[in-house]
C-alpha cells in the first residue's frame, strides 16, 4: 500500500475533466493509495479542505500560506491555530521561500516564513517546506526559528546530495515527486539512490508533475506508486517493503498526537551525516 504525501485535490477542476472527487479517491484506492495528504497553498482554501478531510476517512490536510500567494491581510498566528482545532490538520504548509521570479525584497516571505515556523512550533506539528531558488535563506530561517524541534518534510525535492544533507542535519526528510522519473533529472536521481531510508517520502504533487509514462497530463493521487515502483528499483529494494517503510515514515512524521515520534527521536541525537 502507498501514501500520497502530497498533493492538491482542491486545484482540480473536476467538471472540466468530467470526474470528481469521489472517482480520484477511489482510483487511488484501488492501486493501493491508502492514504493522502491534501495540502493548502492558501487560507481561502481550507473551508473547502476540511470539507473535503470530513468526507473521506483516508485523506488529512495542512494549513499554510505559500511564498508566492497573495492574500489582502498576512494572517496572524492566531489565525492559523485556530485552524488546528481540527484533528484532520496534520501540517503546517506549503511554506517557504521562492526566489525564482522574485522581484523587490524578500521581507514579506521571509517573515511569513517566520510566522508559519513558529505556529509549527506552538502547535508540534510539521513543516511541508516549499523551495525554489532560496535554499540559503531556507536553511538560516528554519536554523534561527529552531524548526528542528517540529520536523518536517522538503516537498517535490529537487537539489543535489550535499543539500540533503543539509536538509536531514537539520531534522527534516525529503520528499521525491514525478521528476524523479524524468530523464534528466540525475542529481535527483543520485539523491534517490543515497538517501537514508527512514528520511524519505514519496508524492505526487497532484495536479501537477505526473511521472512518467503520464508526464504531461494531469497528476493523480494514483500515480504515487508509479514514483514509488520507480524509486524502489533505482535502489534495488523490493517494493514491498520500500512501500512499508514509506507508511512508516508517513505516519511517524504526520501522525497525530502521541502517535507522532518525529524523526526516530532525532530531536534528541546528532545526524552522523
Amino acid at each position: 500500500m502507498f501514501i500520497d504525501s502530497h498533493c492538491h485535490l482542491h486545484f482540480v477542476n473536476f467538471t472540466a475533466l468530467g470526474i470528481d472527487e469521489a472517482m480520484l479517491i477511489q482510483e487511488a484506492l484501488e492501486n493501493q493509495v491508502e492514504h493522502i495528504l491534501c495540502v493548502a497553498t492558501h487560507p481561502e482554501q481550507y473551508t473547502r479542505l476540511q470539507i473535503l478531510a470530513s468526507k473521506y476517512p483516508n485523506v488529512s490536510i495542512s494549513i499554510g500560506l505559500h511564498p508566492t500567494e497573495d492574500t489582502i491581510i498576512e494572517p496572524t498566528k492566531r489565525d492559523y491555530l485556530k485552524f488546528l482545532r481540527d484533528p484532520k490538520v496534520v501540517a503546517i504548509g506549503e511554506t517557504g521561500l521562492d526566489y525564482y521570479q522574485l522581484q523587490g525584497d524578500p521581507k514579506l516571505q521571509q517573515e511569513r516564513f517566520r510566522t508559519q515556523i513558529q505556529v509549527a512550533i506552538a502547535s508540534n506539528k510539521p513543516l511541508i517546506i516549499h523551495t525554489r531558488d532560496a535554499k540559503d535563506d531556507t536553511l538560516r530561517i528554519l536554523q534561527e526559528e529552531q524548526a528542528s524541534k517540529v520536523g518536517g518534510v522538503f516537498h517535490c525535492f529537487t537539489g543535489d546530495i550535499e543539500f540533503a544533507k543539509q536538509v536531514l542535519n537539520i531534522n527534516f526528510c525529503i520528499s521525491l515527486s514525478g521528476i524523479v522519473t524524468f530523464n534528466k533529472a540525475h542529481d535527483l536521481k543520485a539523491v534517490a539512490k543515497w538517501l537514508p531510508l527512514d528520511r524519505l517520502l514519496i508524492e505526487t504533487d497532484s495536479p501537477y508533475l505526473a511521472p512518467v509514462p503520464f508526464r504531461g497530463k494531469i497528476n493523480k493521487p494514483m500515480y504515487v506508486r508509479y514514483i514509488a515502483e520507480y524509486v524502489a528499483n533505482l535502489r534495488d529494494i523490493d517494493i514491498v517493503e520500500f512501500s512499508l517503510q514509506l507508511k512508516q515514515n508517513y505516519y511517524r512524521i504526520f501522525g497525530v498526537g502521541e502517535d507522532r515520534t518525529p524523526l526516530f527521536a532525532l530531536r534528541t541525537r546528532r545526524s552522523p551525516i
